[in-house]
């Protein structure tokens, strides 16, 4: 029986190799591209002709992901999998004392919580269609209330915390179809979420990757009425 997947941030990083490693596992998987000169996924496609579906996807933006929408509909009425990764960063220097960029805020929170939503909500009736009725939000420590220790990453924090209210909230009337959301913190990766690549990083998005991929496939362990909050590793974190 075939599985599908939607994994939407998909031309790089963390989002590509998942997109890999689902391949590998058995998906059928919807890539969503927005970063078009990046060609990753299309040398992928060369190798996974039948199996990958790139589809253009800007999550910030309600018509593109209906759009998409219709793509996957035209290839099946299922979604086994939505893996919600696509981020940006905004400014994570400037503190309360400082001028902030408000409108780039509002941006960061429209990508990062709002595009998730976006998401979930046009394609819940795919979702539920599916057996495996899976949803993983890629989320952060960052978004953490409890463990909060920075004085700037305004954008980035908010809008992670927020997406992990909205986890909670989708799995309180999920679960009534079976369905499940976990929100899973990736871990610090060597990306370019910065604009370049974060050398520092102890993580490579491959291993990160690796064991998100491992969480999802044995995601009956995890199963529980509420959503759950969890590193990469699988070890439960602080809402």
């Amino acid at each position: 029986m075939s599985r599908f997947a939607l994994v939407t941030g998909a031309d790089r990083g963390l989002g590509l190799e998942l997109v890999k490693k689902l391949l590998s596992n058995g998906y059928n998987v919807f890539a969503g591209r927005y970063l078009t000169n990046y060609k990753e996924l299309d040398n992928l496609k060369e190798e996974n002709a039948d199996n990958l579906h790139i589809i253009d996807l800007d999550i910030s933006n309600l018509e593109s992901v209906k759009n998409a929408r219709g793509v996957i509909e035209n290839v099946t009425d299922k979604l086994d999998l939505i893996v919600n990764n696509g981020a940006i960063l905004g400014d994570i220097e400037k503190t309360i004392e400082d001028e902030l960029d408000f409108e780039e805020i509002e941006k960061v929170i429209s990508v990062n919580a709002v595009g998730p939503l976006r998401v979930i909500n046009v394609f819940m009736k795919l979702l539920t269609n599916g057996d495996k009725k899976l949803i993983v939000n890629i989320s952060s420590e960052a978004g953490s209330i409890s463990n909060s220790n920075r004085t700037g990453w305004f954008a980035y924090c908010m809008s992670k915390a927020a997406l992990n209210m909205e986890s909670t909230i989708i799995n309180n009337s999920f679960k009534e179809k079976g369905g499940q959301v976990l929100a899973i913190h990736p871990g610090w990766m060597r990306t370019y979420m910065r604009d370049k690549l974060d050398s520092e990083a102890p993580l490579t998005p491959e291993y990160s990757a690796d064991h998100i991929c491992n969480i999802i496939l044995d995601s009956d362990k995890f199963k529980a009425d509420k959503a759950v909050y969890m590193d990469y590793e699988g070890n439960l974190m602080e809402w």
